[in-house]
């Protein structure tokens, strides 16, 4: 069988890149080399290049994503995406490729805008029953109250960019006094932000993704975070314990993956996500998805696949696979 072309493209312009980068490493690292030939490709700021093996830079033609290897220009067959927040998160890099017809790994350019804003996406799951925390609205630049804040989501609550991901620019509100210096923290990430009661719970995530036609749900993990919650630190700086699978009932575990199951279906997602939940006294609190979550070696799904019984190499075959045919 004659080798496709697999683009794995990386990085990004938000916060995020860096992190991007480690989970695009470790796809590249684990791709079955039989099958596919890999290219490392870099989408930063400062342009998009194709990094070969000596480190050398070969930029990207974005009129069909095409580039030389160093002895031929290549136009490739597939994409796997792996830029977390903006534009492989946010659907601007879904779209373009959309339009110039290569197949990418992740979901499509509206589904992943619509999950990318928190905002958005709560308002639509909660049309569907899906419970979450109570939530207020900011904007940068429009007047608000504390007091009627306060009043909707209770203390404490947590203060959280509407477009971000990785934790960057949440903040934990514990008093009044720590509202306002939250907001600003909240604003240099993004101009619009969400508060949100803060659930007190066991916290697990979980991981979804499609193989052709069926939805499969891997295992719960449960997030034990050593700070006050899944921040920064936790998550990629060994601050916190990941179990998998998490340590809660089988009725709760059967009810997260059955409520995982529903949202990404509701919200038309294909590839591979991870919805975060907390669980109080038995019922699962959505907080999020995430259409393009982490896969570094210190992220949660590659844990969950594991936990399957799968390899990355065959795991990633399969979200390959899924838009190759």
């Amino acid at each position: 069988m004659k080798k496709k072309h697999i683009a794995v493209v990386m990085g990004g312009y938000s916060s995020e890149f860096e992190i991007s980068l480690q989970s695009g490493s470790v796809v590249c690292d684990s791709i079955d080399a039989n099958r596919y030939h890999i290219y490392p490709v870099h989408v930063l700021n400062d342009g998009w290049n194709f990094i070969s093996e000596n480190g050398t830079k070969y930029p990207i033609n974005k009129a069909d994503f095409s580039f030389s290897n160093g002895t031929e220009i290549v136009v490739p067959d597939a994409i796997f995406n792996t830029i977390h927040g903006t534009p492989g998160e946010d659907g601007y890099l879904q779209a373009y490729l959309k339009l110039i017809g290569i197949p990418q790994t992740s979901c499509e350019y509206y589904e992943a805008a619509l999950s990318f804003n928190k905002r958005d996406c709560l308002s639509v799951l909660k049309g569907f029953g899906i419970k979450c925390p109570n939530s207020y609205y900011v904007n940068k630049g429009v007047s608000f109250s504390e007091e009627e804040i306060v009043k909707k989501v209770g203390l404490p609550c947590f203060v959280k960019p509407n477009r971000a991901g990785s934790s960057f620019g949440i903040s934990k509100v514990h008093n009044v006094e720590e509202l306002l210096p939250a907001i600003e923290i909240a604003f240099k990430e993004d101009a619009e932000i969400i508060i949100e009661t803060a659930i007190q719970g066991v916290e697990v995530s979980v991981g979804v993704y499609n193989n052709k036609d069926e939805v499969v749900v891997l295992s719960p993990t449960e997030i034990v975070s050593e700070n006050d919650y899944f921040d920064y630190e936790a998550k990629y700086l060994g601050k916190s314990e990941e179990i998998t699978p998490a340590r809660i009932s089988e009725e709760e575990t059967e009810k997260v993956k059955a409520i995982s199951k529903k949202v990404y279906q509701l919200l038309n997602m294909t590839g591979i996500t991870r919805s975060d939940f907390i669980i109080q006294e038995g019922v699962p609190y959505f907080i999020e998805i995430n259409s393009n979550p982490g896969l570094s070696s210190e992220s949660i799904i590659p844990k969950q696949v594991r936990e399957a019984g799968m390899t990355l190499t065959e795991f990633f075959d399969i979200l390959i696979q899924n838009v190759l045919t």
